[in-house]
């Protein structure tokens, strides 16, 4: 223990004896344990956030898509990617699978993009969702005032819409909108409700955060009266309280097969994706996004190494003679090599506190100035901490191995 302390105050007189040398160091060290603490409490809180979005749509419910999503689906041609030749989801399969005995709702859903106007107020690029009326039960979204629209508004492609705050603000401003008439492709809506939906990553990606303008409105009616891509129609899926996801996917798979006439060895024509799915496709970037986090980190720890090399033969050259006296008075090689290796920790260390604090820092503005709830994993933190120390141990081996080595008779008369 008090070797240890010993060595620590040896890297405190180092640091006061060569600030410039030491600061360069402890900025290296600190810039690497910045990106990883930095990046690792971003990634986590975008995973939280991405998480409790798949969790309004429930644990157990799943898509059901033309085409698969996430890095496995291709994007080629049709010859190099067979699936862009599926056959879109269609109004019948729907109607079947809402009407299936284990699912409690099949929410459609077609999404599109065009403008709002209002008298002389016009807003552009609005996008918007069209789904069935179960999509109350999915989103989690407040209506406040007015309502979503009925079975029968649905059924019968009825021109209303329920809009968001920001886009309310931007038409109306501070005045009532519901019951006033505003044009969506040219063709009158009538507002009937303003929605207030909670701020997610996975939402904010899409452009379905409250920051931006968005609308809902009737599957149905976009599928009649808009121009919308309906090959694009998904099928979001959630199983009755009790009934295995497995088995309610078993059961739509077996039911589309059999109303396209797919053969046993004939492959799928339709994908069902699981929310799992979604959480491992968000993991398979962001995990891409946070090995090249990790190599730039790693460029800063180099830095901070040879920052350390170079600092400890200074040191051990300057205290040449010390070591000489340590030695002649019974220090063994072991205690001169422990001593300068926590010297050297000593100096990462004190690098990847400061990491910690400004990762720290930017974890709290990031977290109060967005919806993302960034927080430090301990994993990160154990990682920063860990690789500091590593690095002050790997590079500071030579100068310690070299100052555990010097003959004390030799050490002794250097000047």
């Amino acid at each position: 223990m008090f070797v240890a302390l010993e060595g620590i105050g040896m890297a405190l007189d180092a640091i006061r004896a060569n600030k410039v040398r030491a600061g360069l160091t402890i900025a290296g060290v600190a810039i690497g344990v910045f990106v990883v603490v930095a990046m690792g409490a971003t990634v986590h809180g975008i995973r939280q956030s991405f998480q409790s979005d798949l969790d309004e749509f429930g644990a157990t419910s799943f898509q059901v898509r033309r085409r698969g999503v996430g890095f496995n689906s291709c994007d080629g041609t049709d010859d190099t990617c067979p699936d862009r030749r599926n056959p879109a989801i269609t109004l019948d399969e729907w109607n079947t699978i809402r009407n299936m005995p284990d699912v409690e709702t099949a929410t459609a859903w077609l999404s599109g993009q065009t403008s709002f106007d209002y008298k002389d107020r016009h807003v552009t690029n609005v996008g918007y969702d069209a789904q069935s009326t179960d999509w109350i039960k999915t989103d989690v979204a407040d209506i406040s005032p007015g309502r979503s629209f009925s079975r029968a508004e649905h059924d019968g492609a009825a021109q209303v819409v329920v809009i968001n705050d920001t886009l309310k603000n931007r038409l109306f401003g501070d005045s009532d909108p519901i019951g006033k008439q505003i044009a969506v492709e040219g063709k009158q809506f009538t507002v009937i409700g303003v929605f207030h939906t909670k701020a997610g990553f996975l939402k904010s990606m899409d452009g379905r955060g409250p920051d931006k303008p968005r609308a809902i409105l009737p599957m149905m009616t976009a599928y009649r009266h808009l121009d919308v891509w309906r090959r694009g129609l998904l099928i979001m899926v959630k199983p009755r309280p009790g009934i295995q996801q497995a088995v309610v996917m078993d059961a739509v798979t077996e039911m589309l097969r059999g109303r396209r006439g797919l053969k046993p060895a004939q492959p799928n024509n339709f994908a069902l994706v699981a929310q799992d799915r979604m959480l491992e496709t968000f993991d398979q970037l962001f995990g891409a996004i946070f090995m090249v986090e990790l190599a730039l980190s790693a460029v800063g720890l180099l830095v901070g190494g040879v920052g350390v090399v170079a600092i400890m033969m200074i040191s051990v050259t300057e205290r040449t003679r010390e070591i000489g006296v340590r030695k002649a008075l019974g220090a063994t090689r072991v205690t001169i090599l422990w001593q300068f290796l926590v010297e050297a920790a000593t100096l990462t260390s004190i690098g990847a506190s400061v990491g910690l604090i400004a990762g720290s820092v930017l974890a709290w503005i990031v977290r109060s100035n967005t919806s993302i709830p960034t927080s430090i994993p301990g994993s990160a933190i154990a990682t920063a901490i860990i690789a500091s120390i590593a690095t002050g141990v790997v590079f500071g081996m030579l100068p310690a191995l070299r100052a555990s080595r010097l003959d004390p008779v030799e050490a002794l008369r250097h000047e």
